[in-house]
Order: structure tokens, then C-alpha cells, then sequence
């Protein structure tokens, strides 16, 4: 059989594939020891990670839609500390890329987040998460105030030299102008979509299913929508842009890489299949040895249109 290179370098950090399981759909990644080797998945990237424990939001938090999934978790997690205790010597041995996703409410608290990681050494890159209220302007979400999201990559780019991957939120007028911003201030690469905002309603009772009201839409209801959000972002940044939204199967995420996208990260049909992302991955290399593509590379920024699009792709 064709040996297919699939490999992806950002940085510092080799990925064994382009396809990484997306927060908060994977845990900690140890989770499903019997259903998933872990080590076959190009990327692990952690629950998000706050510096205090987070509870989360009251239940119901989760609801099933048409297509998809609304869910208010409200960034429930162990806290720095167990982390560091419980986690990352677990996340230390794997074989494979390892990214955390640090969530805060305030800068203050990303940079004592990202520098105590650092000092553990248990990683190989962060996503930022700036989805999050910032506490010190009335709970205004970061990554819905342009300032504010170049401001976090700014102050945590000189921290580390590791790759730093800014999540970016489609709940925004022009999301590429936010990926301008954070290439700017040193990002490495960008990961969209995170969750649109959704909701839905129990006709019975009259009250909304979740108790937040509204929640995060994912799932393959939000696919066209994150695409068209790649599209944007690839024609304007040089950095890789890692696709996120509604992928279930290797056509879906082969849809990611023709448009543009460097990688793609696998969320909410890992509650369907935990090895889901491994599957994937190995459905992308039989479709390249069945079109003779050598290299996954390849087909990345190959999309076709009646308008000549040039997409600078100085990483691959």
C-alpha cells in the first residue's frame, strides 16, 4: 500500500495526523482507555482549563437538537491544581500532540494559567479560549470584543514558544478581522468555529430546556456555517486556520481541507463514537491512495471557484 504523509508541523509540535479531537467533547483524554488509542489521534486537546474549579451551570445543560446539540456546561473543570496533579503526568507520557485549552475571566488569570503549564511542562501547545465573560467588564465575552482578544495574545505570545492557537467564536459581525488581529499580535493559528448560539423550548411547559436559556449550538446542523467561516478566515491570514464544526465523517472534514483549513478538530460525534476521530483518519488516507495523493497536504486550499482565490499556505 502508498505510504500517505499526513503529518502536520506547527511550530515546535509534530502531529502524527491532521485530524485533533476538540475541547470539551474528549476530557482529559484518558477517559476512554478501552474504546480509543489515544496515541492515533493527531491532537488531544484538553477540557478547557480555568485556574479555580468551575462547577459549571445547574442542570439541564444539554439538549439534543435537529442536527446537533445546545449545551450550557458552563466550562466545568478540575482547576489548575488537580490538573497538574491528576492529569498531567497521564498527558506527559502519550505519544501524541497534546494542547491545552486555557479559559479565564480575566487576562490576569490566562497568564498564571498558561505560566504555571508551562513550568510543568506537559504539553505541547494551547488553544485559547477567549468565549469567556470577562469579570472586569460586566461579563462582556473576550472573544466578542476585537481589543480584548488581541490584548490576551499579546500579553500571553511572549510566555511561550510554544504554538498558541486562538479559538475564535462565530457570534461575531466579521470574524476575520478578529484572526487578523490575533495573527498580528503572534498568534500561530487560528481554530473556528467555536459554538453558535442556539436555543430551543419545551412546548409543554413553556420554559427553555436549558437553564441558561440560551447555549452553544454544535453538531452537523452548524457544518455549512463553520465552513463558510474557514473560507473567510483562509483568505485572510497567512497562519493555518483549524476547522471546527459538525464533523462526523472523512468527506466532512476533506470539505475543511480543500477550502483551506491546516487541521481539523472532531467535537460533538465523539459522544457519538469516542474513536470516531481515529476513523477519520484513517478514511482520509485510503481516499488519497484512491486518487493518488501522496500527501494529505495536498489537498489543502485546492477549492475551485469562478473567482480566482489565492490562499497563502507558506506553512505547509
Amino acid at each position: 500500500m502508498t505510504d500517505i504523509s499526513t503529518d502536520f508541523t506547527l511550530g515546535s509540535m509534530v502531529c502524527r495526523n491532521r485530524v485533533w479531537v476538540a475541547s470539551g467533547t474528549f476530557g482529559y483524554g484518558d477517559e476512554c482507555p478501552d474504546l480509543v488509542d489515544v496515541n492515533k489521534i493527531g491532537a488531544v486537546i484538553t477540557k478547557s482549563l480555568s485556574l479555580k474549579p468551575r462547577d459549571g451551570n445547574p442542570p439541564p445543560r444539554i439538549v439534543e437538537t435537529p442536527g446537533g446539540m445546545i449545551n450550557s456546561i458552563g466550562l466545568a473543570n478540575i482547576g489548575l491544581q488537580r490538573f497538574l496533579e491528576e492529569k498531567a503526568p497521564f498527558l506527559r507520557a502519550l505519544n501524541t500532540a497534546v494542547i491545552v485549552n486555557i479559559a479565564a475571566s480575566t487576562i490576569e488569570e490566562y497568564k498564571e494559567v498558561l505560566g504555571r503549564i508551562e513550568e510543568a511542562d506537559c504539553c505541547d501547545g494551547y488553544e485559547i479560549n477567549v468565549s469567556c465573560p470577562n469579570v472586569k467588564e460586566g461579563g462582556l465575552s473576550f472573544g466578542t470584543n476585537i481589543s480584548m482578544t488581541a490584548e490576551i495574545t499579546r500579553v500571553l505570545r511572549p510566555l511561550t514558544s510554544k504554538p498558541l492557537i486562538v479559538k475564535l467564536t462565530p457570534n461575531v459581525t466579521s470574524v476575520s478581522e478578529f484572526a487578523r488581529a490575533v495573527q498580528d499580535e503572534g498568534a500561530d493559528a487560528v481554530s473556528l468555529i467555536n459554538t453558535l448560539i442556539g436555543m430551543s423550548v419545551d412546548v409543554k411547559t413553556r420554559r427553555p430546556k436549558i437553564s441558561t436559556t440560551t447555549g452553544g449550538l454544535s453538531g452537523p446542523a452548524i457544518r455549512p456555517v463553520a465552513l463558510a467561516k474557514v473560507y473567510e478566515v483562509v483568505k485572510s491570514v497567512t497562519i493555518p486556520v483549524i476547522g471546527i464544526g459538525g464533523i462526523t465523517c472523512a468527506n466532512d472534514a476533506l470539505e475543511f481541507f480543500i477550502t483551506g483549513a491546516a487541521a481539523v478538530e472532531i467535537g460533538t460525534a465523539n459522544y457519538i463514537d469516542p474513536n470516531i476521530a481515529v476513523t477519520i483518519a484513517d478514511d482520509i488516507e485510503q481516499y488519497c491512495r484512491n486518487n493518488g495523493i501522496n500527501d494529505v497536504a495536498d489537498i489543502i486550499g485546492t477549492l475551485q471557484t469562478d473567482q480566482t482565490i489565492s490562499v497563502v499556505k507558506s506553512w505547509l
